[in-house]
């Protein structure tokens, strides 16, 4: 298995709400679309700020979520990535990633997982 996670941050002025929302209802159908086929997980983890004893919010995560997708293998990744690189589907995805992320801080990480077993 290989997996990717990109970590997000919201445009400015958007609320965490919206941002959310925007995701879950426009942007995550064009993952969808173009993942199907090479991804066989999708998965979008959003955080929140933590309330601390006194019941104050600590400071807003640095992102906003964690984009994961998992592939069989990297082969199947990189294929991906080639099939999206065509100027019509990149203009579609960045034209829609202007309208509620901070595309200046997106960031692309292989994960390499180790799991303890308790």
């Amino acid at each position: 298995m290989f997996k990717v996670v990109m970590p997000i941050k919201r445009k400015p002025g958007m609320s965490k709400a919206e941002f959310e929302a925007y995701y879950e209802n426009n942007h995550r159908l064009i993952g969808e679309k173009y993942l199907r086929g090479y991804a066989h997980k999708y998965t979008r983890r959003y955080l929140h700020n933590l309330v601390d004893e006194s019941g104050v919010d600590q400071e807003d995560p640095e992102y906003d979520v964690l984009l994961e997708a998992w592939y069989p293998d990297e082969e199947t990744f990189r294929e991906f990535l080639e099939s999206i690189s065509t100027p019509e589907i990149t203009d579609e995805i960045e034209t829609d990633e202007e309208k509620f992320m901070d595309r200046t801080n997106m960031r692309m990480y292989l994960i390499q997982e180790s799991i303890s077993d308790f």
